[in-house]
C-alpha cells in the first residue's frame, strides 16, 4: 500500500523555518499552478518575509512580491479539499481543485461517499478543478489499483459535468491514465501536474491538446529526460508549478517549497525551451487563465 499522507506532513514539518531566500523577480506575473497550501502553513511554517498573523496571506504576499500573484490551492482528500474551497473563497489570489488523491482512494472506507462530497464541492464557483486524481504505480500496489481505476474514472466524470479542469497525477502509471483517458473521453482541459514522463510520453499528450505542468524536478541534475521532454511543449500547453511544500527546485532541493521559488523552475524552462523569458511567463499565464479561470 502506499505511504500514509500523514507522514509526508511530518516530513515536511521537520524541515520548518528552513526556507530558502526569494529569487530575483519575474519580467510578468505568472501562476503556481498546484500548490498544497494547507501542509505549507499549517505544518511547515510561513516563508521568510511573510508575517504569521495571517499564514494564507503572507504566503499569498510573499508570493506576489517575486511575480507569483495566483495560486491553484490542490486538494487530496475531502478535508483538504474543503479547506481548498474555503480558501478560495476568502482569498482572491487564490482557485481551488478537489479530489480524491490517487493514493487515497484505496484507503477511503466509503469511496462513494467520498467521492459524493467531493462532487458537491465541484460546484462552487472558485473550485476550478477536478485533482489531483489519477493513478500512482509507485506508492500503491497491485490490491489498491482497482480503487484507483473506479475513482479516476469518477473524477472524470465529476470533471466533464461541471466544466472544471481535470488536474492529473500520473507516477510510473502513462500507460493506463492514457488507456482511461481514452476510455471515459477526456474534458476540455487536462493537466498533467508535475509532469514527469519523457519525450515519447510528452509528444502523446501533446498531439491530445494535454496541459504539461513541470515542477521543480525539471531542474534536477537527473532530470535530462525531463528537460527533453519541456523542450518540445509548445509554449501555450506549458504550466508551471511548485507542488509545495515537495520538490523544491535546485539550489536548494531538500528544503521546504513555497509558491515564491516558482521564478527558480520558470527561469529553468526558459533555458530548456530556448523561449524568452517575458514571452514564456506570458504564455504560462495566459494558459493558466485558460485553464483555471479568471481569479478575480
Amino acid at each position: 500500500m502506499s505511504e500514509p499522507t500523514e507522514s509526508r506532513r511530518q516530513r515536511a514539518s521537520r524541515r520548518a523555518g528552513e526556507f530558502p531566500p526569494a529569487p530575483e523577480p519575474l519580467p510578468r506575473p505568472v501562476l503556481d499552478s498546484h500548490t498544497h497550501l494547507d501542509i505549507t502553513v499549517n505544518e511547515v511554517g510561513v516563508p521568510q518575509g511573510g508575517a504569521a498573523a495571517d499564514p494564507v496571506a503572507a504566503a499569498i504576499d510573499v508570493a506576489a512580491a517575486v511575480g507569483v500573484d495566483r495560486l491553484v490551492q490542490v486538494g487530496v482528500d475531502v478535508e483538504s479539499s474543503r479547506w481548498g474551497a474555503e480558501v478560495a473563497g476568502a482569498y482572491k489570489a487564490v482557485v481551488a481543485t478537489v479530489a480524491l488523491h490517487p493514493n487515497e482512494a484505496p484507503r477511503c472506507r466509503d469511496l462513494d461517499a467520498s467521492l459524493r462530497e467531493i462532487e458537491t464541492l465541484a460546484a462552487e464557483d472558485r473550485v476550478r478543478g477536478i485533482g489531483e486524481t489519477g493513478m500512482d504505480f509507485y506508492r500503491t500496489g497491485d490490491e489498491g489499483r482497482a480503487a484507483q481505476e473506479e475513482s479516476f474514472r469518477a473524477h472524470i466524470a465529476i470533471a466533464k459535468r461541471y466544466a472544471k479542469t481535470l488536474v492529473i497525477h500520473d507516477r510510473d502509471a502513462h500507460a493506463d491514465v492514457l488507456r482511461i483517458l481514452d476510455d471515459e473521453g477526456a474534458p476540455e482541459t487536462v493537466v498533467l501536474h508535475c509532469f514527469s514522463g519523457d519525450a515519447e510520453f510528452a509528444a502523446e499528450c501533446v498531439r491530445r491538446g494535454y496541459l504539461l505542468s513541470f515542477a521543480g524536478t525539471v531542474t534536477f541534475g537527473s532530470a535530462g529526460a525531463l528537460r527533453e521532454a519541456a523542450a518540445l511543449t509548445p509554449l501555450d500547453q506549458i504550466l508551471v508549478e511548485t507542488d509545495a511544500p515537495y520538490l523544491t527546485p535546485m539550489p536548494h532541493r531538500g528544503r521546504p517549497n513555497a509558491s515564491y521559488l516558482i521564478p527558480l523552475t520558470v527561469r529553468a524552462l526558459a533555458d530548456t525551451t530556448g523561449a524568452d523569458l517575458d514571452d514564456l511567463c506570458a504564455a504560462i499565464s495566459a494558459t493558466g487563465e485558460r485553464a483555471f479561470g479568471p481569479w478575480s
